[in-house]
């Protein structure tokens, strides 16, 4: 079992029928914990109704929320998530939230020094107070998992080459890469450069790059792996990815071959997408029957 602390917003994502819980780093942490390990969560909610919601589940599905902060004078976080005909997300975020001041304290440090793995985005470097937690808390940890996560225009270029080159292993998805390739004046065009690209100018040996439907190229070590994908019904993208990082991770931490961690992670996705809401309950087994059917 790895421990692991996931840092970050924490939140409802309010669809036009319905509300979910959600926030990227939630979502990761939510489906580590579903892999039998042990998730420590590092955040912010208001001290309100749907805070004490969140919190309640949260807990309820074994996440360590001791490290969740309550906070007095700003509401817990809410996205407006809007679905295309394709199942396709995009948001609009409130600000300012309680996880956009996310306070350093000496617990959250110290938990951040006995955890395998620190994972963390972007996005929650869009205010200072929690910027500054952020950086303070990288210099703590064991293994840095960067999930680029970009949501305009809550980004810039000089953040995400900060957090690049603090980062043991980063996460992609194919426009994103592309995107941050041209803020480092890459030359290339194929993916497989470009990424190497990126590795050699941010010292980042784990690099993985999300491909939508068509999978994920992963480079572990100098060497590419490649999963094309599961042919699926897609109901909405919401989590995909995060399930998908949360699965790879782990399958990663355990030893497990990395050819192995990057199908099993790529059937997690596809199992979210073909879902309702970014968390819906995997069993292994099903799993399992999902990558090998007959």
């Amino acid at each position: 079992m790895s421990k692991i602390t996931c840092f970050g917003e924490v939140l409802w994502d309010v669809f036009p029928t319905h509300k979910k819980i959600g926030g990227a780093p939630l979502n990761v942490a939510l489906r580590l914990q579903s892999l039998n390990n042990d998730v420590i969560m590092i955040s912010s909610v208001g001290d309100d109704e749907r805070g004490r919601t969140l919190l309640n589940y949260i807990s309820k599905h074994g996440v360590n929320t001791d490290y969740v902060q309550i906070h007095d004078k700003f509401k817990t976080g809410k996205v407006k998530v809007m679905l295309n005909d394709k199942g396709s997300a995009s948001y609009d975020i409130n600000f300012p939230r309680a996880w956009d001041n996310i306070l350093v304290d000496d617990k959250s440090i110290d938990i951040v020094k006995k955890s395998d793995a620190f994972v963390f985005g972007s996005l929650v470097a869009r205010n200072d107070v929690s910027k500054r937690t952020l950086f303070e808390l990288l210099n703590h940890a064991n293994y840095k998992i960067f999930d680029l996560n970009l949501r305009s225009p809550y980004y810039n270029k000089e953040l995400l080459i900060q957090l690049m080159n603090k980062a043991d292993f980063i996460k992609f998805n194919d426009d994103e890469l592309y995107e941050v390739s041209g803020y480092l004046d890459s030359k290339y065009r194929s993916m497989e450069q470009n990424i190497h690209f990126i590795s050699q100018k941010t010292n980042t040996k784990h690099i993985c790059v999300t491909k939508g439907n068509h999978g994920a190229v992963l480079l572990y070590n100098d060497k590419f792996y490649y999963n094309s994908g599961y042919l699926i019904k897609v109901i909405d993208t919401v989590g995909a990815g995060d399930s998908f990082l949360g699965s790879l991770i782990s399958q990663l931490l355990h030893k497990v071959n990395p050819q192995e961690a990057v199908d099993f992670a790529c059937a997690v996705g596809a199992m979210v997408a073909q879902s309702a809401g970014a968390n819906p309950v995997l069993l292994r087994s099903d799993i399992d029957a999902f990558i090998n059917p007959y």
